[in-house]
């Protein structure tokens, strides 16, 4: 072999070599990228009732991306509701919780945290004593109202969906026919628009036992009561003080249930949507924690990117803190934000929204 030919030969290997560190290079950059695009896409808000604020993590690898409402500027006091409107501003119901004071509907900025305006103010006489979910529909807002009594040191009175127009001016209130569901039974929690363009209300009846649930139904346009779309006594298994729901990539509805005692787990309840065979059976569960075991429970949940069931956990065990993203048919989940005792952020998570969740179905959006 010649010289000339091993110098060759040795120049084309070094070019190899280099062109397989550039393409290598090249492609780390651009996966590197396209992650950023993706957070920069779209970003996860929750609510933490722990610190009364409102963080923000990426919607894809579930980086901490800051307080974006802190309680010292914004006077926070119980963040509930959350949605993204069409100005791309967050909506927050605020529980003012340890005041004596009615609820709050506030609008911020998702780019500094400002308090843009106060939407329904507590000094408003329809003001919802203690909200909890909301949605935005056809320019109304949907408040699930749990109880109508402010003081809350004082006994619980019935609750209501109060209706307001995008601009927070009250349009009325929506509650179920009383023969089915005595008014002293209805403390609604949740609401969301299903895909049969009806208002799903998770309402948690009996305030004594703590057991049982139901999802009522109502016409958004029209206000009118259209039924008890599931109903449950309660027990071990069971329903019980529902208050998230929404509709999965497969038309059923998702609810959180809690624990009927010691010998219960708190979970996730499948039930078929509108569109199916049977309407309102159930399905399937999804357990958040072991009988015996420290307690795991999710007040709420959404579907997220990939059609991932996002929940925030809260309870008294190791898990507090934590946000799991399940892969809902194998019933498994990897940890999105790591627990409060790993060094994660959020102390009792409950509310949560994507940039991209509809805010009238709750759904995710390209």
């Amino acid at each position: 072999m010649s010289n000339n030919t091993k110098y060759l030969r040795s120049i084309g290997g070094l070019f190899s070599i280099a062109l397989l560190v550039l393409t290598v290079g090249l492609s780390i950059h651009t996966s590197l990228s396209n992650a950023a695009d993706a957070e920069l896409a779209d970003s996860l808000y929750i609510g933490d009732t722990n610190d009364n604020t409102v963080k923000r993590f990426g919607a894809i690898t579930g980086e901490f991306l800051g307080t974006t409402i802190k309680q010292s500027l914004a006077g926070l006091h119980g963040p509930r509701g959350l949605l993204i409107n069409s100005d791309g501003n967050l909506l927050v119901s605020d529980q003012n919780v340890g005041t004596s004071t009615r609820g709050d509907i506030l609008l911020y900025s998702t780019a500094t945290g400002e308090l843009l305006e106060r939407i329904v103010p507590h000094s408003d006489p329809n003001a919802p004593a203690l909200p909890r979910g909301i949605v935005l529909w056809d320019d109304k807002l949907f408040v699930a109202e749990f109880t109508s009594e402010s003081r809350q040191n004082k006994p619980l009175t019935p609750g209501r969906v109060r209706v307001y127009t995008k601009a927070g001016g009250f349009f009325g209130d929506l509650t179920p026919d009383p023969f089915l569901v005595p008014l002293d039974q209805f403390h609604p929690r949740g609401v969301v628009i299903g895909p049969d363009d009806l208002l799903y209300v998770s309402n948690f009846p009996n305030l004594t036992t703590g057991l049982g649930g139901q999802v009522l139904r109502f016409n958004p346009a029209t206000g009118l009561f259209i039924d008890v779309f599931i109903t449950s006594p309660g027990g071990v298994n069971m329903l019980n003080r529902p208050e998230g729901l929404v509709f999965g990539p497969d038309g059923n509805l998702y609810i959180t249930s809690f624990r009927a005692d010691a010998n219960d787990t708190d979970k996730i309840l499948i039930f078929q949507g509108p569109g199916s065979l049977v309407p309102g059976a159930f399905v399937d569960g999804i357990d958040l924690d072991t009988v015996g075991q420290p307690r795991a429970f999710g007040q709420a949940l959404l579907f997220g990117p990939e059609g991932r069931l996002f929940v925030p956990i809260s309870g008294n065990g190791p898990d507090t803190g934590s946000v799991r993203r399940y892969n809902v048919p194998l019933k498994t989940f990897d940890v999105f934000v790591p627990p409060n005792a790993q060094g994660g952020p959020l102390g009792a998570p409950w509310y949560l929204t994507f940039g991209k969740t509809d805010p009238a179905t709750l759904a995710y959006g390209d």
